[in-house]
């Protein structure tokens, strides 16, 4: 199986510890210090949150504000439209912002989340039968109903 690691800069390790969990992840202890906190979205999905300082030992690129530049849009899925909406309302609570109206597609719903260091993330459900045939014959199939 492969596992996805997404490594993040942020500004303040504790806060950022704080505002993931509170969307509902756990700290994976074993890499967690000072420095980075695993954040577990799930068994094969994590975030490394690293501290700026930390970051950069990795890299000898300049950082790039998350609050002004795209580099990557990064797309978690959630279980239902209601899932989608109790992460994005946790983040806001705990200090994110939602940029933007919903988007729904139909047979797709998604919705945008800033985490406070200016990282985002979209959360979004794909209806299993669209998923399986494709959105197209999805919506045809929905039109004919």
């Amino acid at each position: 199986m492969t596992h996805i690691f997404v490594n993040i800069p942020t500004n303040d390790l504790e806060r950022s510890k704080a505002y993931y969990t509170a969307l509902g992840c756990e700290l994976n202890p074993l890499f967690t210090d000072d420095n980075a906190a695993c954040v577990v979205w799930s068994d094969d999905i994590f975030f490394m949150v690293l501290t700026k300082e930390y970051f950069s030992t990795f890299t000898d690129k300049e950082f790039a504000d998350p609050r002004t530049h795209a580099q990557v849009l990064l797309s978690i899925s959630r279980d239902s439209r209601e899932d989608v909406d109790r992460i994005v309302e946790a983040g806001v609570a705990h200090g994110g912002t939602a940029p933007g109206e919903p988007q729904d597609y139909g047979f797709m719903y998604g919705r945008d989340l800033i985490d406070p260091d200016g990282n985002g993330i979209q959360f979004m459900y794909m209806d299993p039968e669209a998923a399986a045939k494709g959105p197209d014959a999805y919506m045809a199939e929905q039109a004919q109903a």
